[in-house]
């Protein structure tokens, strides 16, 4: 028997959905529902490895943790990592099969891929009672319908109900709920089934009127009204804003333990990939963390971060042109603490030899750590554990570059030298042991009174912020007419709504 399903697609970008799809799996499980998250297409430069060493995104691994699942390629048969304005590189049930312009992407290469997006759904709806899809952008882009395999598509090809989110703190939504069941085909306005309002503040009495009025226009159901809460997100696309990061920065947090806070400065390097590296240092009590651009914000750090990157050699150029790459080898000369994490490690090191990722061939990196880089075709996917400063950790590597270390400190596959440390490793310092370590490693060598909290656990963290998201479900939208919507499809009779799309009657 095939489980139930649901598409979660959104008026806009950002309206919501990844944590309303996290929501409602949350919700789901909790009712010992079997569930699963699916997201057909994803763009992002934030993504995971899964155990069978597949690419995914990032906000379907949190949404899988949300389901209390493993996390698996059948989650995000497809992922795309912009390389640029114009092209991204194409993974396929996680590995990486080629770079394409968007041109060429949507020209043909999108809509050959639909039976393999509709199969890997169709392979979780056949061991699970539940999959809740997060569709991307808008359903309305009328202009990329014919080959879409995210939204309307996939709902049209495999008969699933549809819920559009719209963000009202944004404005307009009312326009903006009506204005996308309009512009959408006779067959596709089939599945439509209504609306979720996200973000309202107030008194909800007072939208009552508006949303009676959108039922008399659209025929269709509001399925809740959530309301506006500091500090909620997930792993989302590429919004800075939005990750645990954001929670603990907009919460209430606990005092330092220590005299002193501790300072984090995070390079915000183009084509900026997996930031939420730093999640788990402003969970802790008395660390601020905060993304900067410009070399004088470097001053007071305590200690800087040099994130990951799709473009390596573009984010050292960039280091270079703002005056940021001198004020990291200032720091190193002075003993101050600097971290590179994948790119930001690959940029520290002698060289890069680059054929694959810009093409640039040999180009000198910033000479802080006695490393060689070498890009190979093949790409890096892993979950690597080990021990680091006396501590277990657990971590994962997405990359193409492979790094000769030709000394210092061994340091997670990387090194170490002074105070400047580098590692391929993403999500090390989710490892609370070794967070608190590497902490106190910072505060000796910055000179700070700081105390990391001995009882911080990310995991905690982050699964209480999967319970909140899970309680917005449960206690702001209509559940019963959720479930009969995952189990029964769209409500038989849905009028059309005026004009449809282009050519449409």
């Amino acid at each position: 028997m095939t489980g139930g399903g649901l598409l979660v697609a959104g008026t806009t970008s950002d309206a919501g959905k990844s944590v309303v799809t996290a929501g409602i799996c949350r919700w789901l499980v909790r009712q010992g529902v079997k569930v699963a998250p699916f997201k057909g297409q994803n763009m992002s430069l934030n993504s995971f490895v899964t155990r069978e060493g597949a690419e995914i995104g990032r906000a379907q691994a949190m949404q899988a943790q949300a389901a209390r699942a493993e996390p698996s390629a059948l989650m995000n048969p497809v992922l795309l990592k912009p390389g640029s304005d114009r092209s991204s590189q194409v993974v396929l049930m996680g590995k990486p099969v080629g770079e394409l312009s968007a041109r060429g992407y949507h020209g043909g290469r999108q809509a050959a891929l639909l039976d393999t997006v509709v199969g890997c759904l169709e392979e979780l709806r056949a061991t699970h009672d539940a999959v809740i899809c997060e569709g991307a952008g808008s359903p309305a882009e009328i202009n990329l319908r014919r080959t879409d395999i995210v939204n309307m598509g996939l709902a049209r090809a495999a008969r699933l109900p549809v819920l559009v989110v719209g963000d009202i703190d944004r404005g307009g939504v009312f326009a903006s709920f009506f204005g996308t069941t309009a512009l959408l085909a006779p067959e596709d306005q089939e599945l439509l089934a209504g609306y979720l309002v996200n973000k309202f503040r107030g008194d909800v009495s007072l939208l009552e009127p508006g949303l009676d009025m959108l039922k008399s226009l659209t025929g269709r159901d509001t399925y809740g009204v959530l309301p506006f809460q500091h500090g909620l997100g997930i792993d989302e696309e590429d919004g800075l804003r939005v990750s645990l990061r954001g929670s603990v920065r907009e919460s209430v947090v606990a005092p330092p333990v220590g005299e002193d806070v501790l300072r984090v400065a995070v390079c915000a390097v183009p084509l900026m990939s997996n930031f939420t590296d730093v999640d788990a240092l402003a969970a802790e009590p008395g660390v601020v963390v905060r993304f900067v651009d410009r070399a004088e914000e470097l001053v007071d750090a305590d200690l800087v971060v040099v994130p990951g990157t799709r473009g390596t050699v573009k984010a050292l150029e960039w280091l270079r042109e703002r005056g940021l790459a001198d004020a990291l080898a200032r720091r190193a000369a002075e003993g101050r603490p600097v971290l590179g994490i994948c790119g930001g490690f690959q940029l520290l090191g002698e060289t890069i030899e680059d054929e694959v990722e810009s093409r640039a061939g040999v180009v000198d990196g910033l000479g802080l750590l006695p490393v060689r880089v070498r890009f190979e075709a093949e790409k890096t996917l892993s979950r690597p554990v080990g021990e680091a400063l006396g501590e277990y950790v657990e971590g994962y590597e997405i990359h193409h570059g492979v790094a000769e270390v030709l000394g210092g400190e061994s340091f997670l596959d990387g090194c170490r030298v002074g105070s400047v440390w580098g590692t391929h490793w993403h999500g090390s310092l989710e490892s609370d042991g070794f967070r608190r370590a590497f902490l106190r490693a910072v505060s000796d060598a910055a000179g700070r009174r700081f105390v990391p909290a001995p009882d911080t656990s990310f995991e905690a963290l982050r699964e209480e912020q999967l319970d909140r998201l899970g309680d917005l479900i449960e206690r702001h939208a209509d559940t019963d007419a959720l479930w009969r919507l995952i189990e029964g499809g769209a409500p038989a009779g849905l009028p059309f709504v005026p004009p449809g799309a282009p050519g449409t009657p």
